[in-house]
């Protein structure tokens, strides 16, 4: 629950709960927002006038516990009305009707953590033979997994170990983590973070938790605004993954059956191998066949190749000539065999190529316009029907926005999110003086650092490698191999895939994918 500025529509038609409250609290004010005993649970008090002009006071309480969630208005502890109503049929605990009294179904035999001193902590925990993180959270109210897992790591306790054995081998450890934590909430030090895997949001606190201090985190000034951005991002990435997860799906039953096919047709070249000694057998048995005896099972002479002795199998029914013939021919099929596997595997290394590409393009997807390119790429390769409203040229015409940075020193660099991009970013927008990264030998974004003819500090040099790295399939590494070049030194091979390059002249540098410094235009 978190206070927003956000003003939303009301529905043409307002809900009869809504309605209810209108009746009783127009022109009233709220007094007090409080919290019961760490519960998930908010009250609401306010204060209004009756009809008869006398001032009252009723209660808002918002009961927060997911599928079980309610708005109860009530009138001291008797229940007004509700947004849902539970009868003895649904709920054998408590009923939520209007007449009904309210009352808090409290945890079972949970000690409030605020109140508990250090003998009630050990007796309780020497009392469970539960994994220590579990019977934490299930013996104090308000302490979730993560929180019990957090106090296991500030006490350097193995989590999993029974609380009875942990309380015995470390009692003043686990103490001090515990009032430690306890203390922040009670003097109200907080830090409120989001914690971040990869660009997804996967956790907020109210502290710094060094359960995830190696992770990317973003500060909030207060715990409202960190709410509002952090379900805010969640939801659109939820919303993009379930947008692009039939592409990703198609993408990965495209390379599974490439991947095999690829290995096959390794395999397959690597027994042409034998073409070249073939061919030796055969220049051999011409040049010796004379000398050779009738239904001769072997030969053994000397390779003119090596200087080294070489044994040469036969078939005794046909002569030394005809053998020779026979591994010309051994050979010359061979040598069709891998000119042709040679250029089949060159594509299907492509496409393999071209397709890890795509798949990297949809981790940097941020919107509708990236997926509509990169289904317009795909479209293009094959790997998913043509609608007829795109056309051949479509890919010409599809409008790119790479992301913007700008470096500590104030050089602009941009990114290709897509193969489009990239192709742009690297043949159109470019010039020839401007600096290309690109993670070595991996797909990746091309990303580009404009100098206007300007020297680039190496601060500027890394922060673009960084970026490389981190816009690649090698995000998650610690360390990654960053090529770089000038714009000048790229090459386009004809009828290559959007986005790929060549280049002969090239640095490295090995950098790590962290980017959070880097500010976003």
């Amino acid at each position: 629950m978190y206070i927003s500025a956000e003003k939303k529509e009301a529905p043409l038609s307002a809900p009869a709960f809504c309605m209810l409250l209108r009746k009783h609290l127009q022109g009233g004010k709220i007094i007090s927002v409080t919290q019961p005993f760490l519960e998930r649970i908010i009250d609401i008090n306010i204060e209004h006038y009756d009809e008869m002009g006398d001032k009252k006071t009723k209660t808002l309480t918002i009961e927060l516990m997911g599928k079980h969630s309610n708005v109860i208005f009530r009138d001291g502890a008797k229940i007004i009305d509700s947004i849902r109503h539970i009868s003895a049929l649904v709920s054998s605990v408590r009923e939520v009707l209007p007449g009904r009294e309210y009352f808090i179904p409290f945890s079972e035999d949970k000690l409030n953590p605020e109140d508990t001193d250090d003998e009630a902590f050990k007796e309780r925990l020497s009392a469970s033979s539960a994994p220590l993180y579990k019977a934490l959270y299930s013996s104090f109210t308000g302490l979730s997994p993560d929180l019990a897992q957090e106090i296991c790591l500030r006490a350097d306790i193995d989590s999993d170990l029974p609380a009875s054995e942990a309380i015995r081998t470390d009692p003043d450890a686990l103490i001090s983590a515990f009032n430690d934590v306890i203390s922040l909430l009670k003097n109200h030090d907080f830090s409120f973070e989001i914690i971040y895997k990869k660009d997804e949001p996967v956790f907020f606190g109210v502290f710094s938790y060094k359960l995830y201090e190696n992770m990317k985190k973003e500060i909030y000034p207060s715990i409202s605004s960190l709410l509002i951005s952090f379900y805010g991002k969640r939801q659109a990435f939820t919303s993009m993954r379930q947008k692009s997860a039939d592409l990703r799906q198609i993408i990965q039953i495209i390379l599974n059956k490439d991947n095999k096919k690829y290995d096959l047709q390794l395999k397959q070249i690597k027994d042409t191998q034998k073409k070249d000694k073939y061919k030796v057998y055969g220049e051999l048995l011409t040049a010796y066949g004379y000398c050779i005896e009738p239904k001769a099972t072997s030969y053994t002479c000397e390779n003119f190749y090596t200087g080294e002795e070489i044994t040469i199998p036969l078939d005794p029914t046909l002569s030394a000539i005809d053998n020779g013939k026979r591994y010309f021919e051994k050979y010359n099929k061979l040598k069709r065999t891998y000119e042709a596997l040679s250029e089949i595997t060159k594509q299907t290394a492509e496409e393999i190529a071209h397709l890890e590409s795509i798949k990297v393009s949809l981790e940097s997807a941020e919107n509708e316009a990236d997926l509509s390119e990169i289904k317009n790429e795909m479209r293009q390769a094959g790997y998913i029907k043509s609608r007829s409203e795109v056309s051949k040229g479509s890919a010409k015409t599809a409008k790119s926005s790479p992301l913007h940075f700008v470096s500590s020193d104030g050089f602009d660099i941009y990114v290709g999110k897509n193969n489009y991009q990239n192709e742009y970013l690297s043949f159109k927008f470019a010039r020839g003086g401007d600096w290309w990264f690109h993670a070595k030998k991996i797909p990746g974004s091309h990303v580009i650092v404009k100098t206007d003819g300007n020297e680039i500090p190496d601060k500027t040099f890394e922060e673009a490698a960084a970026l490389a790295a981190y816009f690649s399939s090698a995000r998650e590494a610690e360390k990654v191999d960053v090529d770089y070049t000038l714009k000048k030194n790229l090459k386009k091979t004809p009828g290559s895939k959007p986005g790929f390059v060549i280049y002969h002249t090239n640095y490295s540098m090995t950098v790590s994918p962290e980017i959070s410094a880097l500010e976003r235009v």
